[in-house]
């Protein structure tokens, strides 16, 4: 274990905020985080886990000890008559990992292209795109319990995975379930299909085949299209520093929908499986007027409204606070007009 003190943790955090890790320990395998249980003066200190920094805002200093998860490794772990499980270390670029199914033939993930963040964070957010969400490709995770220092598996259904949720983002209960600041995960395997279909029903998907002519593409073709959408809507993180969308897509009930309606007859809304109604929470902030607004050297992405940036660049950074002030007043004028509260995607830190 090699403990670093006042590391500059820019480099790490995607929106590219200038904030340090006050102590910093590599995790580059189970022998690491066991070093920190077992460490007199670390074991009692707080910690922080940081995959990433994709979905982060760091408003200062860290003072807790910065856990930096570096799990490498990328392999078929198994496979069934159905599925290839293939096993990702926590520390894998979650894009490199898609790009290197699809190099490797094993297709499911490419919906998922682009998405910036680590594959250890996937589980945690539930990440999804474009009609396919983590837990539906998931096949199980291992994870170390920071009280006992015990490794664990999960399935699927003990992650408790919701929309951008996970039992990793809640703290344990009276049931005894949330794992919030207790756990690490280490490998995720995902299991994915020998009978592959593709996943087309997003607007932007179809306009792609439409252009294109093509109504039957493999799975190279609609990763291709997917980081061409996502490179047209959103900026690159190391170019203009962000932390993707920044807000969840609202859910409403058909009458709460109803009467958004009624007043504003545009929104671009999305019928779920449940009967509920999910909100483009893009087009509501839009709606208000912030696309291209700024607070300080933090504002709203020309291109893209979800998308909080920083105008400042790594040479004069957005703050934290400014960042945070500026979602805020978004919050702020879209509960006014819509009656909804936003809320926010990232990890305040």
């Amino acid at each position: 274990m090699n403990l670093e003190k006042n590391v500059p943790l820019q480099p790490y955090n995607t929106f590219g905020i200038a904030a340090k890790a006050l102590a910093l320990v590599r995790v580059r395998d189970e022998k690491d985080l066991r070093a920190v249980l077992t460490d007199p003066q670390l074991a009692t200190m707080p910690r922080q886990v940081l995959g990433g920094g994709s979905n982060i805002v760091l408003t200062g200093d860290v003072k807790a000890l910065v856990l930096k998860i570096e799990v490498q490794g990328l392999r078929l772990a198994s496979e069934t008559d159905k599925h290839w499980v293939v096993e990702a270390g926590a520390g894998v670029g979650w894009h490199d990992l898609v790009a290197w199914t699809l190099d490797n033939g094993y297709p499911g993930l490419e919906n998922l292209a682009l998405i910036p963040g680590s594959v250890g964070a996937s589980p945690v957010q539930n990440i999804g795109a474009y009609g396919v969400e983590l837990q539906d490709r998931f096949d199980s995770l291992d994870a170390m319990d920071l009280l006992t220092g015990e490794l664990f598996s999960l399935n699927a259904a003990q992650c408790g995975f919701g929309y951008r949720d996970s039992v990793f983002k809640h703290a344990a209960g009276p049931d005894g379930l949330g794992l919030a600041g207790r756990a690490v995960i280490l490998r995720v395997r995902f299991a994915l299909p020998k009978n592959w279909k593709p996943e087309l029903g997003y607007a932007d998907l179809e306009r792609k085949m439409t252009e294109t002519g093509n109504h039957v593409p493999d799975a190279r073709q609609i990763f291709d299209w997917v980081c061409a959408i996502r490179r047209a809507k959103l900026p690159d993180p190391q170019v203009i520093g962000n932390a993707g969308s920044f807000f969840k897509n609202p859910t409403v009930t058909t009458e709460q929908c109803a009467d958004i309606i009624a007043r504003d007859p545009k929104v671009v809304h999305y019928h779920l499986d449940d009967g509920r109604i999910k909100l483009a929470a893009g087009w509501l902030i839009d709606s208000c007027g912030w696309k291209g607004k700024t607070v300080g050297h933090a504002g709203v992405y020309e291109k893209q409204a979800l998308v909080l940036v920083n105008k400042g660049g790594r040479e004069n950074p957005c703050t934290g606070g400014e960042v945070m002030t500026l979602a805020k007043a978004i919050q702020t004028s879209v509960y006014e007009r819509f009656g909804i509260l936003l809320e926010p995607e990232p990890v305040v830190i």
